[in-house]
């Protein structure tokens, strides 16, 4: 049967991106469906591979990612919207089999041999890939065209990585309604048919990354209290010790170091894996290659004890997002009802030990699937959002930007309600002068974080502050805004800066400038300043400023995606998307009294002591 243009567009699917293995699943028929691939599986390898003359996705590239192990791109996420100075990139780079290089702007560049050419991708353009696998994957078994997406990020995602991934589902070619807290979306797995009220911690363990979040839930209301976590803290970690400890063991029996052997560390890291696994269920296993290096075979016995001792300073590691969420949170552990397992690293029994330790001895909540909950909750997130369920003819009504629905008696969905928080806090590099009635002085630190959102408060969020100028006559003011704890910007992450200039002479704390931080529902961030005696106003969607390199099957190019971007979304979402492709401008600087720096500005609260904005004139980073 010919499926109309209207059906088509009632598929929204849930997509669980993940550093090592992506899932994909649509809610129809009144329940969220975990779609397979077309090799059967319910999880897709997030594996990307360049042969000579062709591009392969998923299982397809894994099963030959040991004859190519320098063409075969894993781990994107590990790299997607940071810097290649990140000190967590360079241990990164040291270890992957591939080439990463510093590209514009300090940005990681992944350097291949595709079709005879050189090429560079970047992060979000390898994931790019495996999102659109994902998509064809839905298509291919629902018979039908699918367009929107809910896809899913770590909770601790700071702002680069969100929008960068935002941007990967747009080059996929696919609307990205919302961009949602991975251990959220497993609560929603867990929770969709719970009615009584009971607080819940969710610890999401995945091949890359390591979230906690601490919800109450009950009656459809999914209520994010707090959340932690570490974003480079995982599964791939595990398998690193431990095919470190087997190169060791190879070059103490065989005097041969395959430490620059990009295959054999392939072979390696692929039994690794395997044997990680295996030993979740059994107390040893043995490890045989044939032929690792120059013909000699490689055979080692690996207990779970040895295991363990290899990776015990991690698996300590995975314990203090869970004491900093509780303490975020205010509440004891002795409050928390359910504590839920999600990611397939939380399988490993040391890890649950360690769990069941903070929590004197109670029993985890293995109810879920750990590899398909995310996905199933991002489903479920994309039908309310959707508005669309495609259950016995029926639409979920009224769905709202805020991720609250109203749907008909019966449906599953009813009255679902979701309430996130924002992980990082977010500010604005500052000045501080100590001053008494009329005079300002002291040093100026140039480095202080003057935090305009905490961390954990709730999205979406608009806050206001008013600032005022510090010297007489100025004419520009900088805003460089950050994210972190640290009360020092050195240690916190550069978002991104703008410029209000032309702001009409007058004495100093004379001006009244309105600076508004405003954090969507996908946990993006739009700031903004406006000069209110003349409405003069600008600002900036924080983003990573993306240069694709164009060699994504033409997909990357700017103008093509925009043209993906359908007309609902608007022309608001077609600029950020091209900021996102680098065509940010800042405007010229005004000219501003010699002695003085041109972008300073104070804080209009008596009560404290003045703030100005970071007087460094500096060229935009991103």
């Amino acid at each position: 049967m010919a499926i109309t243009g209207e059906e088509e567009e009632c598929y929204a699917i849930g997509i669980d991106l993940g550093t090592t293995y992506s899932c994909v699943a649509v809610w129809r028929n009144n329940n969220a469906e975990i779609i397979p691939n077309d090799q059967g599986n319910r999880t897709t390898p997030s594996y990307v591979a360049f042969t000579d003359n062709e591009r392969l996705v998923g299982d397809a590239a894994v099963n030959q990612a040991i004859r190519n192990p320098t063409t075969s791109i894993f781990d994107a996420k590990r790299l997607i919207g940071r810097r290649f100075s990140d000190a967590s990139v360079q241990h990164d780079v040291k270890l992957l089999p591939f080439k990463v290089i510093e590209g514009a702007e300090n940005k990681p560049k992944i350097l291949i041999k595709h079709n005879g050419k050189t090429k560079q991708f970047a992060p979000e353009e390898i994931s790019s890939m495996i999102l659109a696998k994902m998509r064809e994957t839905a298509e291919a078994y629902l018979g039908s065209h699918v367009k929107n997406a809910v896809i899913t990020v770590p909770a601790y995602f700071n702002n680069s990585q969100r929008q960068a991934t935002k941007n990967a589902g747009l080059i996929a070619g696919l609307k990205v309604m919302r961009i949602i807290n991975e251990p959220t979306a497993a609560a929603i797995a867990y929770g969709l048919d719970k009615k009584a009220k009971r607080n819940v911690m969710i610890y999401d363990l995945g091949g890359g990354t390591l979230d906690v979040s601490l919800l109450t839930l009950g009656d459809g209301i999914f209520d994010v209290k707090a959340t932690a976590g570490d974003t480079h803290l995982g599964g791939e970690d595990f398998d690193n010790k431990m095919v470190s400890y087997c190169v060791e063991q190879f070059k103490r029996k065989h005097k041969l170091d395959v430490s620059g052997n990009s295959r054999a560390l392939m072979r390696l890291r692929s039994s690794c894996e395997k044997a990680k696994r295996r030993l979740s269920f059994t107390s040893s296993i043995d490890i045989e290659i044939d032929c690792l290096d120059q013909g000699i075979d490689f055979s080692t016995n690996l207990t779970r004890a040895k295991f363990e001792q290899l990776n015990m300073n991690f698996f300590k590691k995975c314990m203090d997002p869970v004491h900093k969420c509780l303490s975020d949170a205010g509440m004891g552990v002795d409050s928390v009802d359910d504590v839920v397992l999600a990611g397939g690293s939380s399988r490993i029994p040391k890890v649950q030990e360690l769990l069941q330790d903070v929590f004197n001895g109670k029993e985890l909540c293995k109810g879920i699937n750990p590899d398909e909950a995310i996905a199933y909750g991002a489903a479920v997130q994309a039908a309310v959002l959707n508005g669309c369920g495609k259950q016995n003819g029926n639409r979920l009504q009224d769905a709202v930007l805020n991720g609250c629905g109203r749907i008909p008696n019966g449906n599953r969905l009813q009255d679902f309600t979701l309430l996130d928080v924002t992980p990082l806090s977010l500010g604005i590099q500052v000045c501080e002068y100590d001053h008494d009635d009329d005079h300002y002085f002291a040093e100026c630190t140039h480095d202080r974080m003057s935090v305009l959102i905490p961390r954990n408060t709730r999205i979406p969020i608009k806050m206001n502050r008013n600032f005022t100028t510090v010297y007489d006559h100025q004419r520009s003011v900088l805003f460089p805004v950050y994210e972190g704890e640290s009360k020092k910007t050195s240690n916190n992450n550069f978002l991104g800066e703008f410029e209000l200039c032309h702001i009409p002479p007058a004495p100093k704390c004379v001006p009244k400038l309105d600076v508004c931080f405003d954090i969507d529902a996908n946990g993006i961030l739009n700031v903004s300043a406006e000069d209110k005696s003349t409405g003069n106003k600008k600002g900036i969607t924080i983003n990573t400023k993306t240069r694709t390199s164009g060699s994504y099957e033409g997909k990357s190019e700017t103008e093509s995606e925009l043209e993906s971007v359908t007309e609902n979304e608007g022309e608001s979402e077609k600029t950020s998307y091209k900021n996102s492709m680098g065509e940010f401008v800042l405007n010229n600087i005004s000219p501003a009294p010699k002695h003085v720096s041109k972008f300073d500005v104070y804080v209009e609260d008596k009560s404290t002591k003045g703030i100005t904005i970071n007087t460094e004139t500096r060229t935009m980073r991103y």
